[in-house]
């Protein structure tokens, strides 16, 4: 093609790329005017209207400071809690305190304490103002959850709730739910809990079921006339482990579940969209292990800290690669002997090391949702020796021919073959056994599982290979 042409069809790529970038850029303005006046029917959500500021600040920073501003606190703080951290940064650094007090009030106490927390990893000092300006009862709720550690139910629980005393009828509680929806106080009501007058959690009321009855009942009537344990509540105590939470909610198919105290008095709810972000989170988490990568150092603001978290797994791969190469440099005369040795070593090193990955993945990630432990180490392990001993067979006669057809050397063909079984079935093996003893030790087994994986399968194919062709074929 002709360089002119050329230079011409580029152009006329730029042209379009840019034609549509502006497109995107009057469509996220177009949407967000329509939210910000409540022109339109459809209400945006916090991840929609911080995409569209994303698509604002990229075009013109400007236009995206000045949507800040514009933006509403119930939208601002429902953004917020989306933001990545240099849009935060951008809200705490274009907005007034006054406005973000009043963006914080509308959050409900789970997302208060989250967002707050997001602050003050940013701004500690702008964390602190804001929390001053609080309202008690908002400061209050802050600081209870606070206090529960990070892996406890209660910190992850919000106060607001929808509940009962067992005298109360139910148009006594329906009225005050609809108070409750009206004033915004109250989102996503699932249930009625149900109280005696200590407020000890008793009963779990679904909504669709309560507003069936009559509405001069009271709740501990509606509870009577009902089968037997239907409205038997599941629940979760405040220090009970967020995992075990996790589990509930998947085992029974739930949307809210209430928290109780050690006395059984109910405390708060969490809801299935909090489970939805900590299963997101765990997730996140698990891929950035298996990768050797530190999650929280790269959220970070330097390429220096994250690049230091990365070095430390580079660096024992640095060493178990060395250890891999001292096997190879052992038989440094076979391959000298034998060129066909040095192509084909790769392959034995790609396809165990596959097959170790396979293995460990799922095992992690059975691990991670509680169906395996390390006391089904033998059921497990025979599932994957059995899949392994299937694929061993399969692959290492199919390489063994390949081989002796490439090489016209048949025993080289025995050799590679031999050499993949052992690696593929040593590869599964470890695969399985490495996540397993790493959860035994109390060690997450998505850190270094991969590590240890890779310089394992690496070392013991090279050596099954290298050594049975020095034995076979010299």
């Amino acid at each position: 093609m002709p360089k002119n042409e050329s230079n011409s069809k580029t152009n006329d790529e730029n042209d379009i790329q840019k034609k549509e970038l502006h497109e995107d850029f009057l469509e996220a303005k177009e949407l967000l005017d329509s939210h910000i006046n409540e022109t339109s029917e459809d209400e945006l959500s916090g991840v929609d209207i911080t995409e569209h500021l994303k698509t604002l600040k990229k075009h013109d920073e400007d236009e995206y400071t000045s949507y800040l501003e514009k933006l509403d606190a119930e939208s601002l703080a429902d953004a917020a809690i989306e933001m990545p951290e240099h849009m935060l940064k951008d809200v705490l650094e274009n907005v007034p305190k006054e406005k973000l007090v009043e963006a914080m009030e509308e959050l409900e106490s789970d997302d208060q304490v989250e967002l707050l927390e997001y602050i003050d990893d940013i701004d500690e000092v702008k964390a602190r103002e804001i929390f001053d300006e609080l309202d008690d009862d908002d400061k209050e709720d802050i600081l209870k959850l606070s206090n529960y550690d990070e892996d406890e139910a209660g910190a992850y629980m919000q106060i607001e709730l929808f509940k009962a005393n067992l005298d109360e009828t139910v148009k006594e509680a329906v009225d005050r739910l609809r108070s409750l929806r009206h004033t915004g106080e109250l989102e996503s009501v699932y249930q009625l809990f149900a109280v005696d007058k200590k407020g000890v959690l008793k009963y779990s009321i679904p909504l669709a079921d309560l507003i069936i009855y009559n509405f001069s009942l009271t709740i501990d009537e509606v509870v009577r006339s009902a089968k037997e344990d239907e409205f038997r509540p599941k629940f979760a105590q405040d220090s009970e482990h967020i995992d075990d939470v996790v589990t509930k909610f998947e085992k029974f198919d739930l949307s809210v579940l209430p928290v109780v105290d050690s006395r059984g008095v109910l405390v708060g709810r969490i809801t299935t969209d909090d489970i939805h972000d900590i299963i997101q989170e765990r997730a996140t988490e698990q891929i950035y292990n298996l990768a050797g990568v530190d999650d929280e150092a790269e959220e970070e603001d330097t390429l220096f800290k994250a690049g230091k978290a990365r070095a430390i797994w580079l660096l024992l791969n640095l060493f178990t690669a060395l250890i891999a190469s001292f096997i190879i440099g052992f038989f440094d005369k076979t391959i000298e002997t034998i060129v066909a040795l040095a192509i084909l070593m790769p392959i034995v090193s790609g396809m165990s090391g596959n097959a170790g990955t396979q293995a460990l993945t799922v095992t992690v990630r059975r691990l991670a949702l509680g169906e395996i432990e390390f006391n089904d180490k033998k059921g497990v392990l025979k599932k994957e020796i059995g899949i392994v001993l299937v694929n061993g067979l399969v692959f290492a006669c199919l390489l063994g021919i390949v081989a002796y057809i490439w090489f016209d050397i048949a025993m080289l063909g025995v050799v590679i073959a031999c050499a993949m079984f052992i690696s593929i079935m040593f590869a599964g093996f470890l695969g399985t056994v490495i996540p397993l003893t790493l959860k035994k030790l109390n060690i997450d087994p998505a850190v270094g599982s991969s590590v240890l994986l890779t310089a394992l399968t690496d070392i013991i194919g090279f050596f099954s290979f290298l050594g049975l062709a020095t034995w076979i074929l010299l």
